[in-house]
This record gives structure tokens, C-alpha cells and sequence, in this order.
């Protein structure tokens, strides 16, 4: 009977290990959905100034209808997840991002700027149900001392998916073809993108992922603060805003820094550019990853953060090639912040009970 017990407890840590490392698998294939999304937007960016003659301004619009629906989808989606569970918000998530993508069907047809500006819209709101759900959920699926980390191995597989949007975008929107087989490829590669993300909807809809809501709640009644409490989540909050605007602005307009920098540089090159410059920002944060099991992960931050203000100066320089390679280089040490900051922000706050009581 003695053996008996050690043994029912041994196989119980084994299912609940197996069952976290599955749901983090899951999880990291959401980040790399909406890299791919994103790295898409950049190139649409210059794809519509081309195609449906709207300034840089106009075009500008773009990043607003994709972050504003953040900015208004966020609050929702955290209390739909609070009541429901975070696999709720994240089906609702891809329904959300799926429907945006088959919106690309009438939009491309219409050409209508206003009405892929909707598409848009709907998309970022499904992609800000994901990350609401996803950033958080990856960073708890384990020992609070490995969020970093785990938060970027996850990121990285965003920044895969960020290379790949720029190199598809750049093959079928800047082919040089006639305008209709132009709009057939953005439809078509919508129509994909569509069908992936519904793949994941069922793939998930059919797992029974591990619902941590019951242990975030006995983490925030036994430390007795709420988030707003918590010096570290504010403060993550107010530098996450401004990473943001700066990683936002420098993707925008890469596409155009680069054919008004680089050496008569077409839109289709510039795009693929843009895709080397996603490839360092992957290469940046699986690297990085490994490094900070060797240096601490703030520290690193602060390394990457200063290195990054000395290449926006060789940027705003505006000189011909040199510019253009500090621009991709920034990528690269761009690459841990997103994940860093909002890790450091969200883990104080989130520890398990078990490790509050350690400490």
C-alpha cells in the first residue's frame, strides 16, 4: 500500500506536466498566426499605396484600425476570459480572425480602402482576444522563474510568422502583374490564412486545455492587492504602450524608408527586405532566449534597449545603406521587449500560491 502512493502521485505530476506542455504547443501556434497577420500588414501598408493610390497618410490608417481594435477589444476580452476561461477567448479569437480574412473576399473585390480598413478591424479584434489570452497563459504554464523565457520561446514562433507575411506579401502583391491577378493572390492568401486559422479553432475546440483561473484568483487573494496594486504591472503597462508605438512606427513605413534609402530599391525588394528584417527579430529571440539562461533577463533588456537608441540615430541619419542596415539591425534588439516587459509585469502578480508561500 506504502508504494502505492508515490507511484498514483509520480504518474499525476506526469499527466499534469504533459498536459501544460501540450497546451503551451497550442498556445505558441496562436503567436505564430498573428505574426503572420502582422508581417502581412506591413506590406499591405505599401501595397495599398500602390494599388488603390492612397497616401502614406491614408494608408497610415491601417495601423490605427489594427491597434485601435486592440485598444477596444482587450478590456472585453479579459472579463469574457475571467468569467468563461481563456479557451473561450482564444475560439472567439480565431472566429474573429478568420471572419476578418474571408472579409478580404468582397473587400479585394469592391477595392475598397474603407472596407479592408474593416476587415482589418475585425481581424486585429480577434488577434487581441489571442493575445489577451495567449501572452498571459504562456507565462504561467509553469515555474514563475522561467516566465521570460518560456514567454519568449513562444514569442519566437510569433516572429516566424512575422518573416513569412513580408516573403508571401512581397512574392503575390508586388509581382508586377496585371491588377486582377494581384487581387486574386490577396484573396486567395486571405482565403488560406481563413482556413488555417479554423484548423487551430477545431484543434483546439477538441483539447481540453488546463483552466488556470481558479489559481490566478487564490494568487491575487493571497498576496490581498490588485493588479493596479502591483508597482511592477503599472509600470510594465506605461513601457509596453511606448514599445509598442516605436515597433508599430518602425515596421509602418519600413517598405518606404527602404525604396527612399536603399539603392533603387523596388517595393517587391524592399519587401523582402522587410522579411530579412523579421528573420533577425525571430533569430533575435530564439538567441536571446538561450542567453538568458546565462544573463539575467532585465539586464539583457537594458543592453538591447541602449544598443537599439545608438542605430534610431544612425536611422534618422538618413544615409544610404548604412541607415537602411541599422534599420534591420533594430529589429534583432527589438525582438526581447515585447515578451520581457510584459513577463516582468505580469509575473509578480501571477505567481502561484505555492511559490508566494515559498517565498
Amino acid at each position: 500500500m506504502s508504494n502505492k502512493h508515490p507511484n498514483v502521485a509520480a504518474a499525476s505530476y506526469t499527466r499534469a506536466v504533459t498536459t501544460y506542455r501540450w497546451a503551451l504547443i497550442l498556445v505558441t501556434c496562436l503567436f505564430f498566426l498573428w505574426g503572420l497577420s502582422y508581417g502581412l500588414l506591413d506590406v499591405l501598408n505599401k501595397h495599398f499605396q500602390e494599388s488603390l493610390h492612397v497616401t502614406k497618410a491614408q494608408s497610415g490608417l491601417l495601423q490605427s484600425a489594427y491597434f485601435g481594435a486592440y485598444f477596444l477589444i482587450a478590456l472585453p476580452a479579459g472579463f469574457l476570459m475571467d468569467k468563461y476561461g481563456y479557451k473561450a477567448g482564444i475560439l472567439l479569437g480565431l472566429c474573429l480572425y478568420a471572419a476578418g480574412a474571408l472579409l478580404f473576399m468582397p473587400a479585394a473585390a469592391a477595392q475598397s480602402f474603407q472596407f479592408f480598413l474593416f476587415a482589418l478591424f475585425v481581424i486585429a479584434c480577434g488577434l487581441g482576444c489571442l493575445e489577451t489570452a495567449a501572452n498571459p497563459y504562456a507565462t504561467i504554464l509553469g515555474a514563475p522563474e522561467g516566465a521570460e523565457r518560456r514567454l519568449n520561446l513562444a514569442q519566437s514562433f510569433n516572429g516566424l510568422g512575422q518573416f513569412f507575411g513580408p516573403l508571401v506579401g512581397g512574392a503575390l502583391f508586388f509581382s508586377g502583374a496585371s491588377n486582377v491577378d494581384t487581387t486574386h493572390s490577396l484573396q486567395m492568401t486571405y482565403l488560406v490564412i481563413a482556413a488555417l486559422v479554423l484548423l487551430v479553432a477545431l484543434l483546439i475546440a477538441r483539447t481540453q486545455l488546463p483552466d488556470l483561473r481558479e489559481q490566478e484568483h487564490q494568487t491575487q487573494q493571497l498576496s490581498g492587492k490588485s493588479l493596479w496594486q502591483h508597482r511592477e504591472f503599472v509600470t510594465g503597462v506605461i513601457t509596453l504602450f511606448f514599445y509598442v508605438g516605436a515597433q508599430v512606427g518602425v515596421g509602418a513605413f519600413f517598405i518606404n524608408y527602404v525604396t527612399e534609402h536603399g539603392s533603387k530599391m523596388s517595393s517587391q525588394q524592399a519587401a523582402y527586405l522587410l522579411s530579412i528584417a523579421m528573420l533577425s527579430f525571430m533569430f533575435g529571440r530564439f538567441f536571446s532566449t538561450w542567453l538568458m539562461g546565462r544573463v539575467n533577463a532585465q539586464r539583457l533588456l537594458l543592453i538591447y534597449a541602449l544598443i537599439n537608441v545608438v542605430l534610431c540615430v544612425l536611422v534618422m541619419m538618413g544615409m544610404d545603406g548604412i541607415s537602411v542596415i541599422a534599420l534591420i539591425a533594430m529589429f534583432f534588439f527589438m525582438s526581447i521587449m515585447f515578451p520581457t516587459l510584459f513577463a516582468m509585469g505580469v509575473k509578480t502578480s501571477a505567481r502561484t500560491p505555492s511559490a508566494a508561500a515559498r517565498s
